[in-house]
């Protein structure tokens, strides 16, 4: 009853935030539109040219037989493996500059389709897309020299959405997760996306869910939903969030940090670190962008840490940013904690 009631005043808390801006300590500014541009290097949708290094797979599906595409780099040697997932619009072809740090310091990697863009009933976190990255993860497996304790997930965006579905339903044994300004709810980011005039987003939700063009059916897309979901009582996997504080804000991005927030409580009140929930009134602050950092604030990257909160299975770290991921920062944690026992 008691996340119940959080659910509904974080979602009035939301409407409130899109229509008046309420802001309570410190406002962030909007981030310039250059700054965006320069920030979205990992989520370009268009076919990129991928090195020769870089070998073109089909991979069957375990669910229906179906062929799915994956670009598959395997190291020399007995290498970390990294699955780097792509984002909402895009497909495995898509740039992805996690492939080149891969390349760089030697690990096993591989880029999966999984349904391709979230246009159809088979995409959207639907069971096939969960077969589609834990068959990509078997793949490599086989077919490189995996170092089985450190097998990692990274996405940002609609790839941080399915990363986060397969934290809680992989078949396989993954050391960490790296979900980066992921969507939790779909109904919630519906109605968000309409809010921030991402009609794109909105009839592509349709697309996935509905049978109706023009009506969201709210079941359909709650088992879409990773917040909705079954959390497994003895993951061994760690999960890291990371989303930039005016993401789904005006020139910010498209995905609030309402997903992220609320993914992160409803883990920890079901791990059992309830003392670790971010409360209602720190909730507040982050959604309107009205928390101050420390004068002795740390950084991801260049960016600024504006909340941070760690648990030994999960944490979240709110960052000075929009909505992208940190790609050299990102794989510079992967190596941090492949080094650690």
């Amino acid at each position: 009853m008691k996340q119940k009631k959080t659910l509904l005043f974080i979602s009035i808390l939301l409407i409130a935030s899109f229509y008046i801006g309420a802001v309570s300590v410190k406002i962030y500014p909007k981030i310039k539109n250059s700054f965006v541009n320069q920030s979205v290097e990992w989520d370009l949708v268009e076919d990129s040219i991928w090195s020769d290094v870089f070998q073109l797979v089909k991979i069957i599906s375990s669910k229906d037989g179906n062929l799915q595409k994956a670009y598959f780099l395997a190291a020399t040697g007995k290498s970390p493996l990294l699955v780097s997932l792509h984002t909402w619009s895009g497909d495995f072809s898509q740039t992805d500059p996690l492939a080149e740090l891969a390349l760089k310091y030697g690990w096993n990697y591989i880029h999966p389709d999984f349904r391709g863009p979230n246009r159809t009933k088979k995409s959207c976190l639907s069971p096939f897309v969960i077969a589609d990255v834990d068959d990509a993860i078997q793949y490599a497996i086989d077919n490189s020299n995996v170092d089985m304790e450190n097998i990692f997930v990274v996405g940002a965006s609609g790839g941080g959405y399915v990363t986060l579905g397969s934290y809680l339903k992989t078949e396989h044994k993954i050391k960490t997760f790296l979900s980066w300004v992921p969507i939790s709810d779909l109904s919630a980011w519906y109605y968000q996306s309409l809010s921030l005039s991402n009609e794109q987003y909105a009839e592509d939700i349709l697309t996935c869910t509905s049978l109706d063009s023009k009506i969201l059916d709210k079941e359909s897309a709650r088992k879409r939903s990773p917040i909705y979901w079954e959390v497994p009582p003895k993951s061994n996997s760690r999960l890291e969030i990371f989303a930039g504080i005016n993401d789904g804000h005006e020139g910010g991005g498209s995905v609030p940090i309402s997903h992220s927030l609320l993914f992160f409580n409803r883990l920890v009140s079901d791990y059992g670190f309830s003392d670790s929930r971010i409360d209602d009134l720190m909730l507040t602050n982050l959604l309107t962008r009205g928390y101050e950092t420390e004068k002795n604030y740390k950084k991801i990257g260049d960016r600024k840490i504006i909340y941070q909160n760690l648990t030994p299975k999960i944490s979240i770290t709110i960052f000075d940013g929009g909505h992208e991921m940190l790609p050299e920062y990102t794989f510079q944690r992967l190596i941090k904690i492949s080094e650690e026992s």
